[in-house]
């Protein structure tokens, strides 16, 4: 319902800002202004039938700045009126497209209508100097509408490139993260290595990919381990100039393990090596992935599966799945793992069967399984409790960085896992059957899944009280990071890293947020070194089993309220699992009062730490 709105509300809002620039002081071309701000009033009116969090800017800036001067313009028809309708109309479409400070936005466009009011006045004031004709005809306007904007972004330059100076240090006698570790002095139960190195795939299709390989191979090797063992894991680079890190997604890992350069450890460069030591403490479908230059080193296949297991095993046929786009020349390649054609696998009738999905890209993926019932057992490595039977042909929407676990009986016929991703032809398929050799089912959809309702409530957050509460706003528009202009779908509060403030934390705070997508694109926002519990979607409580999660999809229009207990001291990342986004500045840091890092700190002017 949103995402149209936005669209039909930027496109008002180009029209506004031309119609002032261009258009004539007649009345028509007034009523066709008052026109175009009426519409913009109308959809921030419907927006706000979503949630005030939606129309905000639009309701308390942008068409209160465009509608006041415009209804004196047509109420009196002076030229100083009509002079503040052009500017402060202007204004208010542009503001759109620069999501910065609205108290700034609306002092500096106030000043500007201001200066409007007094040329117009000027100009009509009688007898001018020598050249007076000539100098009263000068595009004088135009000095107030380019003042705004050059002020606002002059001031958002400034805030960018200055963020290190202005951002938390802690006081003497604090912890560093790398006082922040798992067991250095016991042995270890599992222990593994992983080397990196640039390889060649090669997908079900007969297509290669100039690849990069954990052990020589992507996806890298499937990590089992027990739930509350420790685990042991070096890392070895051996030509990925890049440099890499072991990031443990979901996995709630002290601080130092957390596998973030520039926060947690530096890089792993060519010929170097890292040891992470930790403890998983609950059985879940996890996975690894490098951290750094993660938009292109984690599609091309710098990934694997870590999966925390019950200390009993449980029987039937397990099969971890990795939904991925490789890299193409014209497009990317969808696959299973590098199945980018139908696969085929043999499982007898009967038998229980447990499907881990990992979507390893960046972008939400919609899955299907057509061929039987089947329950959704885990989220992001959570049991759900109570799971309820959803029937064949149900999508699921799998969140960038997300996982399912899916379970069902296998049938006498083919059970096939399906899935529309980014509409490109020839995606993979899954078929599961007796004989192993039987063809996709057609798919058909009958239902969504939704976790906000599925499962076996629990018991709610209503009237919990919390020692911290964070609003989080994406937004779509110009802005700066690292210095650089450029117009990105990832800035948070109308800021890109490294001015997105930190958020502070004390050890054992419950900390409520709320957050809010007025962009176009979907944001998977993932929280290092926590859970979250989600309580709301669009002001609708959830009414499940409780939705714990790492990975949240927010889509265009929606509005979450999550929770959770900061009980893991650090200075973790925050970031939109877009590795896109993320690399484009959607990255900030939750960080523990006391907690510092010797390493460049996160709110340096290095690069982004993704």
């Amino acid at each position: 319902m949103s995402e149209p709105l936005f669209v039909t509300d930027m496109l008002l809002a180009i029209a506004v800002v031309v119609a002032a620039v261009a258009g004539a002081a007649g009345r028509w071309a007034l009523y066709g202004l008052a026109s175009l701000v009426g519409a913009r009033l109308v959809v921030a009116g419907v927006l706000l039938t979503g949630g005030f969090a939606l129309a905000e800017p639009r309701l308390l800036l942008q068409v209160p700045l465009a509608v006041l001067p415009v209804g004196w313009a047509l109420a009196t028809r002076s030229a100083a009126s009509v002079a503040a309708a052009k500017v402060g109309a202007g204004l208010s479409g542009l503001w759109l497209f620069v999501p910065f400070d609205a108290l700034l936005e609306l002092a500096v466009s106030a000043v500007a209508v201001g200066l409007a009011v007094l040329v117009a006045r000027w100009r009509d004031s009688g007898p001018l100097p020598s050249g007076g004709p000539r100098l009263a005809r000068a595009p004088w306007l135009a000095l107030p509408a380019l003042l705004a904007p050059a002020v606002v972004l002059g001031v958002a330059y400034q805030d960018n490139v200055s963020a290190a100076e202005r951002h938390h240090h802690a006081a003497a006698g604090g912890r560093s993260v790398e006082q922040l570790t798992g067991p250095r002095d016991e042995t270890p139960d599992a222990r593994f290595t992983l080397t990196a190195a640039h390889g060649r795939v090669r997908l079900s299709s007969g297509r290669e990919i100039d690849a990069l390989t954990f052990n020589g191979r992507s996806p890298g090797p499937e990590l089992r381990v027990k739930a509350g063992r420790l685990v042991e894991v070096t890392l070895v680079n051996t030509d990925v100039e890049e440099g890499v890190t072991l990031h443990w997604h979901g996995v709630d890992v002290p601080n130092a393990e957390d596998g973030v350069p520039g926060v947690t450890q530096e890089a792993v460069e060519p010929g170097g090596r890292h040891v992470y030591r930790f403890v998983p403490d609950r059985p879940g479908t996890f996975w690894y992935h490098t951290h750094r230059g993660s938009a292109q080193t984690v599609r091309r296949g710098l990934f694997g599966a870590l999966i925390v297991e019950e200390e009993k095993a449980t029987a039937g046929t397990e099969r971890t799945v990795f939904t991925h786009l490789w890299p193409g020349a014209d497009e990317p390649v969808a696959a299973f793992d590098t199945a980018d054609r139908p696969e085929g696998e043999a499982v007898a009738a009967g038998e229980p069967v447990l499907l881990r999905v990992v979507n390893s890209s960046e972008e939400p993926h919609l899955l299907r399984l057509g061929g039987t019932p089947y329950t959704v057992t885990a989220i992001d490595g959570n049991a759900v409790r109570g799971p309820a039977v959803l029937r064949p042909g149900t999508d699921l929407l799998l969140a960038a960085g997300g996982r399912f676990d899916v379970a069902f009986t296998m049938p006498d016929g083919p059970v096939t896992l399906s899935g529309d991703v980014d509409e490109i032809p020839d995606s993979a398929a899954l078929v599961l059957s007796p004989g192993g050799d039987a063809a996709p089912a057609p798919a058909s959809t009958v239902a969504r899944f939704d976790p906000l309702s599925y499962g076996e409530a629990t018991a709610t957050a209503v009237g919990e009280a919390y020692d911290k509460t964070f609003d989080l706003a994406l937004d779509d528009g110009f802005g700066f990071a690292m210095g650089r202009l450029n117009y990105v779908s990832s800035s948070v509060n109308g800021r890109l890293w490294p001015a997105v403030p930190m958020l502070t934390v004390d050890e054992g705070d419950r900390v409520r947020m709320r957050i809010v997508n007025r962009s176009l694109i979907d944001h998977p926002m993932h929280l290092h070194g926590h859970r979250v519990r989600v309580l709301s979607r669009n002001g609708v409580p959830a009414t499940g089993s409780t939705w714990w999660t790492d990975t949240l999809n927010v889509a265009p229009g929606e509005i979450y309220e999550i929770d959770f207990t900061a009980d893991n001291p650090g200075i973790w990342m925050d970031h939109c699992h877009n590795f896109t986004h993320a690399s484009e500045g959607m990255v900030m840091h939750l960080g523990y009062a006391g907690v510092t890092t010797p390493h460049a700190t996160p709110h340096n002017t290095g690069p982004i730490p993704e």
